[in-house]
């Protein structure tokens, strides 16, 4: 612990806690201030101007990263008839219907990372809320995880599609990468985060909209990016 806690020191020293950075010098620092021996994930954390108390407010959606996540993604299809061959061509790592749905009820393994269904599933996956709901698993419309283009879909989350919601106090939590990422790698996929979720800015959220933004690695200190300069590259997008 004494060793974590002297790199994470070290690290600190790097920069300014306080000071606001642009989004591609920001990724750097993180970059250069990782220190654990795996290949750590670096994640985008987006502090919105909305109640998330109110279901008219709520941000949530899917964004494909132009550089992919850096990890394997398990996908688990839901799905019956013909579409179980298109779900096991597309590259699912576990498929199956109604069955499959009951053993997960009955407390079977959730090893797996994103969940697909299609639609006529939905009455059997419906009553998995209780188990994949709480840990953000559960099919969506909203999130092209409930679609009768399954391959398509799960094709998608296989090559870096990430879903992306809102937790109770606004903030949005999404990978844009791993360390092992160089900085404009890492750029290019927050940028596309970034665009996604002000495009899905709710007609009621009031005010200023992205308040705060901050990246960090697993392991490392959180360096906070100046939300106009945010803005900014989204438009340099467009």
């Amino acid at each position: 612990m004494a060793k974590k806690t002297k790199n994470t020191t070290a690290a600190k020293r790097q920069y300014d806690k306080s000071a606001l950075y642009g989004p591609h010098d920001a990724l750097g620092l993180v970059r250069s201030m990782a220190f654990a021996k795996f290949d750590e994930s670096v994640d985008a954390v987006f502090a919105l101007g909305i109640d998330a108390r109110k279901a008219d407010q709520l941000v949530r959606g899917t964004v494909s990263l132009p550089h992919g996540t850096g990890k394997e993604v398990r996908v688990i299809a839901f799905v019956g008839g013909e579409k179980l061959a298109e779900a096991e061509e597309a590259g699912a790592d576990i498929v199956g219907g109604k069955e499959l749905a009951e053993g997960i009820s009955a407390g079977g393994p959730l090893d797996f990372d994103v969940a697909i269904a299609a639609p006529d599933m939905m009455p059997h996956v419906g009553k998995l809320g209780s188990i994949l709901g709480p840990r953000g698993l559960m099919p969506n419309p909203k999130s092209g995880t409930v679609t009768p283009d399954v391959g398509k879909a799960i094709k998608e989350f296989k090559a870096g599609r990430v879903e992306y919601r809102n937790d109770r106090y606004g903030n949005v939590h999404v990978p844009v990468g791993k360390v092992s990422f160089d900085a404009e790698q890492l750029t290019a996929n927050f940028a596309a985060v970034a665009d996604e979720i002000i495009r899905a800015r709710p007609a009621a959220a009031k005010g200023r909209f992205v308040r705060k933004v901050s990246v960090s690695s697993t392991m490392g200190p959180g360096v906070q990016i100046d939300p106009s300069q945010v803005e900014d590259l989204v438009k340099s997008l467009h």
